[in-house]
């Protein structure tokens, strides 16, 4: 039995530069790595994370980039741990970028944190919730600065073409986009690994897969959101193989005291051995 194809006439996806010419998104590059912990808990943490998976993809071979939310702006308590904002944020993510020498990615939440930000980051990011927001979106694509959009778990792989459409209006073609599951009835996501070759293929943007934020269970645990990081690996070796162009991967060196998102952080002593695995299938992948 036959069946119609979602995408006719499939978009080739493009490379997107971050920092030229180590630091490259796409898929005649090297696998991504996007890493770093959820918030900026403080300055030291966040450069021990920093210099360590610096070094890891340093020696397997893969870009990195630093990932830390200087506000966690959509926590489920009003009680629960933000982070240290916006002006705080970017002072310590510079020092990050100028020291430890790996470009930056933050989450903006409004148009007006995007001016700033886009002084500072490497990659401004759109959180999956605000993945619809147009003024932020095109504030965003305004800077110039390289725009990834995290889909919603409410919307359909295919139908994210619109935001990233939204972005490139402003002459920006720098967008990729990231998986990270979808509602699954209440408190629980599920992966549809489809969705990363659909997005490349319908919006023509690399994709990235989120395999923290994939296992989370939102709200979970009452007033904070849990997770269940031992399917980390799991999801991580299956996006790879559906064709992944990097992987978003949240780490701390002690999960468990982690400010936000514990649950679903790698530890940061098990990082070098998911990368690993992570880069030879794509190496495995891409030579056959």
């Amino acid at each position: 039995m036959e069946t119609t194809p979602l995408f006719e006439s499939p978009l080739p996806t493009r490379d997107v530069a971050i920092r030229e010419p180590d630091v490259r998104l796409g898929h005649r590059g090297s696998l991504l790595v996007i890493a770093g912990p959820c918030s900026l808990e403080d300055e030291t943490l966040a450069r021990t994370v920093a210099s360590t998976v610096r070094d890891i993809c340093a020696e397997l071979g893969l870009p990195y980039v630093f990932k830390a939310s200087y506000d966690k702006a959509n926590r489920t308590s009003l009680e629960s741990w933000r982070g240290p904002g916006l002006e705080a944020g970017l002072e310590i993510l510079k020092g990050i970028r100028d020291e430890v020498g790996v470009p930056v990615l933050s989450d903006v939440h409004t148009p007006a944190e995007c001016g700033p930000a886009g002084e500072v980051l490497d990659v401004l990011q759109v959180p999956a919730f605000l993945c619809r927001q147009t003024d932020l979106l095109l504030e965003a694509g305004r800077t110039g600065k390289p725009v990834n959009i995290k889909k919603g778990q409410f919307v359909a792989p295919h139908d994210l073409h619109h935001a990233v459409k939204k972005v490139e209006h402003t002459g920006n073609e720098r967008v990729f986009l990231t998986e990270r599951g979808a509602s699954f009835g209440y408190n629980s996501l599920v992966v549809d690994m489809r969705a990363i070759p659909i997005m490349q293929r319908t919006s023509g943007v690399p994709v990235v897969f989120d395999a923290g934020h994939s296992v989370q269970a939102p709200g979970g645990l009452g007033a904070s959101t849990g997770g269940d990081r031992s399917f980390i690996p799991t999801l991580t070796r299956a996006a790879v193989a559906a064709g992944a162009d990097g992987l978003f991967v949240e780490t701390h060196p002690e999960p468990a005291r982690a400010k936000s998102d514990g649950p679903n952080q790698m530890p940061l002593n098990e990082l070098e051995t998911l990368l690993r695995h992570a880069a030879d299938l794509a190496r495995l992948l891409r030579s056959s």
